[in-house]
């Protein structure tokens, strides 16, 4: 096992190494056609943005989510047969309704970016989906109501409720995770799959006697590859080693608990494993991600502070030349009122820095000691206040000595 894990790394990069030569190819292939197209002028640029934003917008996404939630509603009230029946008008105009809106939002993204929409995966996912929806249609029209798979295509249709893959970001992270496992979650199923191929010719072999074995579970090979599937999803294998003991065949019960460790606790484990481990990975990406452009829009969020800033202060510093303010203090007055109370404190990227953190703690520190030396120095001045209060009385009777003597 160690061996195999030890190999999956590399496995992995091989695999991405393909994938960057096949997608340079691919990109060398287009060069000619997009340094032809690439220099072309749209005169729409102005709608082509405001459909853009429109796109983007979160408003937008949340009503793609409901319309798609609402069909895959409309899909289950058609699976029973009395409320379709009951709500065919209705169901035939939401019907409608439903390819318009999907078909409206392939033009507009089509609109938006035409040579870049075909290179994003789940765009394609759209396309299929689309072309889905009008299959029943075409059916209907050109082959009748009574086409023998007509079923098929309108079971299908379940398929709609993929388009919320575009619009969650977490499914896609997902889905990523299961992209990066394929390579290695296919070799764990080849090595099952050779294990099994052991264990079913051994079967055969002990269990699959016609006259004393148990011909309905390893009576040839494709039966024995479905009995041993049972047993390792450890599914009804108690019944399957119970018909084997009915029997009195030897070692029918070593080979049973040998192939259960081998194919469900090592094999299934590591399948489980390997999952969890790119999907990990995904998850800390797409953390990071986040974290990437919530700084970026915090960057933004500064510069614009920033600029307006500079802008009223070169403003007010113009209107100073001329004269029209009296005093610098009347100037940083002026610029007092110009700062709005709705400007965000951008503080995450300061005031959570360890730099920050070692300055203001050392800070703290300073300021103890301060504090410390501040409160020795008043306890010596008031002990020297408390001795000069105490001579003071020894000094009044010796000048009053003094002044006797004198007379």
């Amino acid at each position: 096992m160690e061996n195999f894990f030890g190999k999956m790394p590399q496995q992995f990069h091989y695999q991405k190494d393909t994938r960057v030569i096949s997608s340079s190819l691919l990109d060398n292939a287009s060069k000619p056609f997009y340094s032809r197209f690439g220099s072309f002028q749209r005169k729409d640029a102005q709608c082509q943005e405001f459909v853009k934003r429109v796109i983007m917008s979160h408003l937008f996404k949340i009503i793609m989510i409901s319309i798609v939630s609402v069909n895959a509603f409309f899909v289950v009230l058609w699976t029973d047969y009395n409320t379709r029946y009951n709500l065919f008008t209705l169901c035939e105009v939401s019907e409608l309704i439903f390819v318009s809106i999907y078909s409206s939002e392939f033009c507009m993204k089509l609109y938006v970016d035409p040579i870049n929409y075909w290179k994003d995966g789940y765009n394609l996912l759209d396309i299929i989906i689309i072309i889905i929806i009008f299959i029943p249609y075409s059916l209907r029209k050109f082959k009748g109501k009574h086409y023998p798979y007509l079923n098929i295509a309108d079971g299908i249709q379940s398929l709609r409720i993929l388009k919320l893959i575009t619009y969650s970001r977490g499914i896609r992270t997902l889905i990523t995770a299961v992209g990066q496992t394929a390579y290695t979650v296919a070799s764990v199923i080849i090595l099952l799959f050779v294990l099994m191929f052991i264990f079913a010719i051994l079967g055969f072999c002990l269990f699959g006697v016609p006259d004393r074995g148990d011909p309905n579970n390893w009576g040839n090979l494709a039966v024995a590859f479905f009995t041993l599937f049972s047993l390792a999803t450890v599914d009804g294998w108690t019944d399957l080693q119970e018909q084997l003991d009915n029997r009195d065949l030897a070692l029918s019960r070593a080979f049973t608990i040998i192939f259960i460790l081998l194919a469900s606790f090592v094999f299934l484990s590591m399948f489980v494993g390997v999952m969890i481990i790119h999907t990990e990975d995904s998850i800390k990406k797409f953390e990071r991600e986040l974290m990437a452009e919530r700084h970026v829009t915090l960057m933004e969020e500064k510069q614009v502070i920033v600029k307006r800033q500079q802008e009223e202060v070169s403003r007010l510093m113009q209107t100073q030349k001329k004269g029209d303010y009296k005093s610098f203090s009347e100037l940083v007055e002026n610029f007092k009122k110009t700062l709005r109370h709705t400007d965000p404190m951008v503080l995450d990227d300061f005031g959570t820095s360890l730099h920050f953190i070692d300055v203001y703690l050392s800070t703290l520190d300073n300021q103890d000691t301060t504090i410390c030396k501040l409160q020795e120095l008043y306890c010596e001045i008031a002990h020297v206040l408390s001795l000069m209060l105490e001579d003071l009385p020894q000094k009044k009777q010796s000048q009053s000595s003094e002044k006797a003597t004198e007379q």
